[in-house]
């Protein structure tokens, strides 16, 4: 019975979830199609469990009656981890709240360039800042494959229009490519990051995005340069346009794209403020 509740839960919380919306804060968008196999497989595997259950074949009592060979867990607080283990992704998707990231984050991490080892998640994972990588998920010609394609796709605009749906590209592909691109005019949206160094003033307009899942998340975007008498303040959504230049950032040592900002506009937080990156 047990066994049939906690399926049935990973059914519920997979509904949950993608009912409330809070989905696409845990994973790629576009790997939707995973969470509706989950729903699936642990439906069916709860009605399994309920069959088992009501017909006084469990497992467990297989166990004690000491039929057949069961290799499973025999010891009563071996089975209480086991559930516990089952359990706690439940208690934690049904019970902790997911926060809208800002720039307290940014603050609290700071950011590195192009990649900071410090992990969020699996270990095996980097968090990203400034330009998203993808290039850990391919060896070295696939990914310069990929990135010859892509710049083909943009190679002829003159004017980059940056959307949700190509934020994550567009960046990686300007980082990776930055003379390509200088002299281009761009326009996107974003929250504004203003940090000081060495009494020098910098502002980054960013979005936080979602490569595969929520472990290899990051906050990407490009220095701005705003006109001198604007005022803003952190995490201000701005839809801004402007001309790509390179800039040198003092903190990191090196130039860096920017965008040399002629027109700006206030704005409204999206409804979803994560990007995620199309494969």
């Amino acid at each position: 019975m047990i066994r049939f509740l906690i399926l049935s839960g990973y059914f519920e919380l997979m509904m949950y979830l993608q009912v409330s919306g809070r989905l696409d804060q845990y994973i790629n968008v576009h790997y939707r199609y995973l969470i509706f196999l989950t729903m699936f497989l642990s439906l069916i595997f709860a009605l399994v469990q309920l069959k088992i259950w009501t017909e006084g074949e469990t497992h467990k009592e297989k166990t004690h009656s000491g039929h057949g060979h069961d290799h499973g867990l025999t010891k009563p607080y071996q089975r209480g981890i086991a559930y516990l283990l089952l359990v706690l992704p439940l208690v934690v998707g049904t019970l902790f709240p997911t926060i809208s990231l800002d720039t307290t984050i940014v603050e609290a991490k700071g950011f590195s360039f192009p990649v900071s080892k410090e992990s969020v998640g699996d270990p095996e994972m980097n968090t990203q800042y400034l330009k998203p990588d993808t290039s850990i998920y391919y060896n070295k010609s696939d990914y310069n494959e990929q990135m010859t394609k892509l710049m083909k796709k943009y190679a002829a605009d003159q004017k980059l229009e940056v959307t949700d749906e190509n934020y994550l590209e567009m960046m990686e592909l300007i980082y990776n490519y930055p003379n390509s691109f200088v002299g281009k005019k761009i326009s996107f949206n974003g929250f504004v990051y203003e940090t000081t160094s060495k009494n020098q003033k910098y502002d980054f307009l960013f979005r936080f995005g979602i490569i595969h899942c929520v472990a290899d998340s990051g906050v990407f975007g490009l220095m701005t340069k705003l006109p001198a008498n604007m005022t803003v303040k952190n995490n201000q959504w701005l839809h801004v346009e402007g001309t790509i230049t390179l800039d040198f950032f003092e903190p990191f040592q090196r130039q860096i794209p920017s965008v040399a900002v002629d027109s700006t506009q206030i704005v409204s937080a999206p409804k979803n403020q994560y990007v995620y990156r199309a494969f």
